[in-house]
This record gives structure tokens, sequence and C-alpha cells, in this order.
């Protein structure tokens, strides 16, 4: 076999590893909030989650990388994305304050059919009506697998479905600016953005029961995994366009729900 060959071989195992690995860590970290709201403000929630990400990269990159972990070709779009991603955080952690995950996770899927609308226009990548309309059906299925009821708090689901918009503007600026900025910078920014912005909410919020040992485990949990499933996420979609998205979501609201079982 040629180097070559061998190349192409190699690349649907590496991106098959990574999509497990962020599905894994995402429903770890889906099922952790869930879990931590129910006692504790969601800005404290995410201000660990952020803050916990930001030590971690720092600890382990910065020796190395220094500040050039913070340069960035296009500073404004940069931001524009981890301020996205800040809003999703606090929409989609109210969200599951107020509905089951299953339920919650199936409203979010409406963030694969946002980017598949916008990813022509905007991002001139061709998705023909076969792929948009196997989207629809894809969509479909994971309600039928989720089985959303008719009781659903109305706010809950307003959260969710702002949630999924703000996830769709995610992904498309991530996409857009993967030709220019390098993955770790992308992370570094949404690290430290989302730690400013929570960190500013944290002396309204600081409330909620004493800390145990696995209280404490799990807040620094949402760090790793909210980190690490971003990292694999990040570095799985940088090279493939939002056509090819959507399998991998209907994979991921079952892993979270049987992480939720």
């Amino acid at each position: 076999m040629t180097a070559p060959a061998a190349t192409r071989v190699s690349r649907p195992l590496r991106g098959a590893a990574l999509l497990a690995g962020a599905l894994l860590l995402f429903a770890c970290l889906d099922a952790t909030v869930k879990h931590l709201t129910a006692e504790y403000p969601v800005p404290l929630v995410a201000s660990v989650r952020y803050a916990v990400q930001l030590l971690l990269m720092t600890a382990l990159l910065a020796p190395s990388r220094g500040r050039s972990m913070l340069v960035t070709q296009r500073p404004w779009l940069v931001a524009a994305r981890s301020l996205t991603l800040v809003l999703l955080t606090l929409l989609m952690n109210s969200a599951l304050q107020r509905l089951p995950l299953a339920e919650a996770t199936a409203l979010s899927f409406a963030a694969p059919l946002l980017v598949v609308l916008l990813a022509q226009p905007l991002l001139r990548e061709q998705v023909g009506w076969l792929r948009g309309a196997g989207v629809l059906v894809g969509f479909v299925g994971v309600l039928l697998i989720a089985r959303p009821g008719g009781n659903l708090d109305p706010l809950g689901v307003t959260l969710a479905l702002l949630a999924a918009g703000s996830n769709a503007a995610y992904q498309l600026l991530s996409r857009l600016l993967s030709g220019t900025e390098r993955p770790v910078n992308l992370l570094y920014s949404s690290a430290l953005i989302g730690t400013l912005c929570f960190g500013l909410m944290l002396p309204w919020f600081l409330s909620g029961p004493p800390l145990t040992p696995l209280r404490a485990a799990l807040f620094l949990s949402l760090g790793v995994t909210g980190g690490g499933g971003t990292c694999c996420s990040r570095w799985r979609s940088a090279r493939r366009p939002p056509r090819s998205w959507r399998p991998s979501r209907t994979c991921n609201s079952c892993g979270r729900r049987c992480w939720a079982c």
C-alpha cells in the first residue's frame, strides 16, 4: 500500500475516534450540568466550567506556546464566536434546569437544520436537496427517540430553541475561522472569554448548598468534559463541511439519553 493510500485509510479512523470521544464527553457534560443546576445557579456552574478549562489549558500549553495562544488573525470574529458559545452555554444550561435531559437535547437538534440552511449562502458550500431532506428526516427521528411530551415548560422550550440558534451560529463561525486560526487558539479564546463573562456574573449568583467531595469533583469535571469534548469536536469538524455533520448529532442524542438513564 502506498503512503498516500495509508494516509487516506487513517483519516476515517482518526475521525471516528474523535467523534466517539466528543460524544462521550458532551454526554457527560450535559448530564453533570443537569445535576448541578438543580442545586446551583447556572452562571456559577458555567463559570467553574470555563475557569477549569482555562486553568488546564494554561498549565498544559502555556509553557510551550506562551503568548502565541492569544494571537489570532481575525480577533473580532474570534471574539464573536466565543460570545456565541457563552450565550449557548447560558441558554442551554438554563433549559436543562427546566426540561428533562432527553427533551432538551431533542429540541437542540434544530441547530443542524439551521447550519444546513445557512451553509450555502454564508460558506458557499453545496448542500443538495437529498441531504436537506435527510436532515429533516433525521430530526424527526431524533424527536421520536427522545419522545418530548406535550407538557413541557414553555420557557424551557424557548431557551432550548434559542440555544440551538446560538449553536448554529457557533458552528458556522468555527467553520469560517478554521482556514485562518489554529484550533488551540480558538479553544483558549473561548475559555478565556467564557471565564471573564461568567466571572462578572458571580457576585450575584454565589449561592447553593455547601460543597462536598462529590460535588467538588463534579464541578471540576465540567472543565475536563467540556474542554475535551470541544477539542475533539473542533479538530474533527475543522476539515469537514457542514453537510456531513448530522449523523454524529443523532448518535449524540442517543448517548445523552443513555447517560441520563
